[in-house]
């Protein structure tokens, strides 16, 4: 194992001076046609700067997009959820008097928050992807661990765990194809950091860039880096375990108390009101039961959300 370091140690005390390089991205494949003219690119671009994060997020989030052509994408998004909110709009209205009016003040609404909801894709696909990473990094960190211990090199260990381990072995199959052609192993392992949106992964796979930049025993290094992630993860489930005990009783009040006997009081109220003044029908039910079923969509949605995707290991 020694003889085996000695090379690693000498590439990485040339390559450590560019450890802390500025963001690099994958390459984005421009999404606007070739025979767009130029000032609609300046365009998505002019809205594209308004959006720092945008490119970190998109190559986080893994999709091949500039920010331009992101911009270009979400407006065409935004252009179709709008028309089919002024759809569902004039379906419930249904009044010609009314209906111009209505379309000159919601159709500014909905486009800019329709516009500002599809903008916030790449963020929100980087979270799940985030999410994934971490559900498999422990237990391939360890298989990695057993591997280091038991003799096998650093490089094959990293080629052992790129597979069978969904996105963290997709993340390290992109460290074994850039040593591959020629990247030095610090490099690598620094540049699939930045582009990576789980803070875990990126603390695993730092600290062995550091390790080996500093000649230190990797296998120590990583097992003790499994071992607190661990715990971080132990204490996230206990957390969301208590974060669940105010959400189920909002979910019993809202989404089975509150309708079932408010429909009850409803009921009894027209019977004694006779029907006159106060009508309850079909439509009333039907839209009670379409507010009942969004409500218990929303909050099985918050539950699973906030659920951690990893198993106590």
């Amino acid at each position: 194992m020694a003889e085996e370091k000695k090379p690693l140690l000498k590439t990485e005390g040339k390559i450590r001076s560019k450890a802390p390089q500025p963001f690099i991205a994958h390459p984005l494949r421009e999404a606007e046609p070739v025979s767009e003219p130029q000032s609609f690119r300046g365009f998505y671009s002019a809205i594209a700067s308004h959006f720092p994060s945008l490119r970190r997020q998109l190559v986080e989030a893994d999709m091949r997009y500039t920010p331009a052509g992101f911009v270009r994408h979400s407006l065409l998004t935004a252009l179709y959820i709008t028309s089919a909110l002024l759809l569902i709009t004039y379906l419930l209205v249904r009044s010609e008097e009314l209906w111009l009016l209505i379309l000159l003040l919601l159709l500014p609404l909905y486009y800019a928050g329709s516009f500002f909801y599809a903008m916030q894709f790449p963020r929100i696909k980087a979270r799940i992807r985030a999410k994934r990473i971490e559900q498999e990094l422990v237990f391939a960190g360890r298989h990695m661990l057993i591997e280091l211990k038991g003799g096998v090199p650093l490089f094959d260990a990293m080629l052992g765990i790129s597979r069978d381990y969904g996105e963290v072995s997709t993340e390290f199959n992109k460290v074994v194809e850039k040593v591959t052609l020629g990247v030095p192993l610090g490099v690598a392992l620094h540049d699939v950091a930045e582009t990576n949106p789980s803070p875990y992964f990126k603390r695993v796979v730092l600290q062995i860039a550091n390790s080996l930049a500093s000649g230190s025993d990797v296998t120590s290094s990583l097992e003790a880096v499994l071992d607190q992630i661990s715990k971080e993860q132990v204490i996230e489930l206990k957390a969301y375990g208590q974060k669940l005990n105010p959400i189920v009783m909002f979910f019993m009040i809202f989404g089975i108390i509150l309708p079932s006997l408010g429909v009850a009081f409803v009921i009894i109220l027209s019977s004694f009101l006779g029907g006159a003044s106060f009508a309850f029908g079909s439509s009333a039910l039907f839209g009670i039961l379409v507010a009942v079923g969004l409500i218990q969509f929303i909050f099985l949605s918050m539950v699973e959300s906030s659920r951690p995707k990893f198993d106590i290991v």
